[in-house]
């Protein structure tokens, strides 16, 4: 699998060492320099080459450096780059009317507007705001779950669960609480009309790619409609097509028709360049948020906008939502298949997928996979996530396949 091509003029040990010595140690040391990509492939600094199944952590929709989306940004770069948001241009407007016709199947209801921003966290920030305002001083409650992942901001880490992510940044805003994953009952004995929202992942992506149980998210819809609660759903992951449908709560046994107050997206939604969006669906959530209430500098400038529609055009033209149920059934069945004993099973929709392990040697077997020429994450200690480019061919993911069993083999047994 792996590939050499000519170096870089400076090895890959060399830009480590500088990147130690330029860069906060907030991710710890990477694991590979990375000089250039081209559809599904990154190449190193030392000139080897990986099939990329994280694609920037469910980002890069197209892969790497896909046409379409670089003569987007270029065009548009080269026409009108940032205005500030005193301005509006064609791009942005084009784009949030694109996102309202769909982030839900028939379209978003009369009354519904986007706010665009540059990043999930962000938009999370904006989607906590708008709870807040929704709940005034009588409803100071927010409801949140076990394994929540939705940033790491302030606002987002205080509905973030993992103990290790919130705890060095105490006191968080308060008026969050975690309840258990996946309990309807529990939801139903927090839930009260002091409850200004319900925000949920319809997959938790960093708790393991763990989907809701079926029937969890129309329950959260009743109850939050019943007592007046915005219902918020964090689609930053699973949004933009990543489970074979534009929104993840779009497929039946997950969503059920359901239509939530405020829907959250990022990752994917321009296939790689920095950009979020909070749409609230119907008039009331809508305008919750007036001049002054909540702004960006950067957020829908003309060329993340532009990568945004180009992305949105390629999916569709392309057919991709297609490739991703098929890729996914694929790389579900075919690992599933192979009944290798470390294979506890694969969970997850479309491309957003968790292999399962009998035992907790992610990080082990993630190591072994990049050895190999394959990008994946140990996204738990007992699960390894795939999140591969949309445009990821059935050879590859029949390569990766058969290369697995060397590879649980060698991470196994370290």
């Amino acid at each position: 699998m792996t590939e050499i091509v000519p170096e870089s003029p400076q090895p890959a040990t060399v830009w480590a060492e500088r990147y130690g010595n330029a860069l906060m140690n907030t991710f710890g040391p990477p694991q590979r320099v990375l000089v250039r990509g081209e559809g599904p492939w990154v190449w190193d600094a030392d000139g080897a080459r990986y099939l990329d199944l994280l694609a920037g952590i469910a980002v890069n929709t197209l892969g790497h450096a896909h046409p379409t989306l670089v003569s987007a940004v270029s065009a548009q770069l080269g026409t009108l780059g940032h205005v500030s948001n005193f301005f509006a241009t064609p791009t942005q407007v084009h784009l949030a009317e694109r996102l309202l016709e769909i982030v839900e199947p028939d379209g978003a209801p009369a009354g519904s507007r986007v706010f665009l921003a540059n990043s999930g966290t962000e938009a999370m920030e904006g989607a906590f705001k708008l709870a807040r305002r929704h709940g005034g001083g009588a409803r100071p409650r927010i409801l949140a779950l076990e394994g929540a992942f939705h940033g790491r901001t302030m606002g987002a880490l205080a509905l973030t669960h993992k103990a290790a992510y919130r705890d060095p940044f105490a006191p968080l805003p308060g008026g969050v609480e975690h309840l258990p994953f996946g309990d309807v009952d529990a939801l139903a004995a927090a839930m009260g009309d002091d409850v200004a929202a319900v925000v949920l992942e319809p997959l938790q992506g960093e708790a393991g790619v763990r989907p809701l149980p079926p029937g969890y998210l129309a329950a959260a819809r009743e109850l939050t409609t019943r007592h007046g609660a915005l219902l918020i759903l964090d689609e930053v992951q699973t949004g933009m097509g990543r489970t074979g449908r534009w929104m993840a709560h779009h497929h039946e046994h997950i969503g059920g028709g359901v239509v939530p107050d405020i829907v959250v997206l990022a990752k994917g939604l321009a296939g790689g360049m920095p950009i979020g969006a909070v749409v609230a669906l119907g008039e009331g959530p809508a305008t919750l948020l007036g001049p002054g209430q909540h702004g960006t500098t950067f957020g829908g400038n003309p060329v993340v906008s532009a990568a945004a529609l180009a992305t949105m055009h390629v999916v569709e033209r392309d057919h991709l939502l297609t490739a991703v149920t098929e890729r996914g059934r694929q790389l579900r069945d075919g690992i599933s298949g192979l009944g290798h004993p470390l294979v506890a099973g694969v969970r997850g929709e479309g491309l957003l997928l968790a292999v399962m392990l009998t035992r907790p040697v992610a990080k082990e077997v993630a190591q072994a996979a990049l050895e190999a020429g394959y990008i994946v994450n140990p996204v738990a200690p007992d699960a390894v996530r795939l999140a591969p480019p949309f445009v990821l061919s059935a050879e590859q993911a029949a390569q990766f396949v058969a290369d697995l069993p060397a590879v649980l083999d060698t991470g196994g047994t370290v």
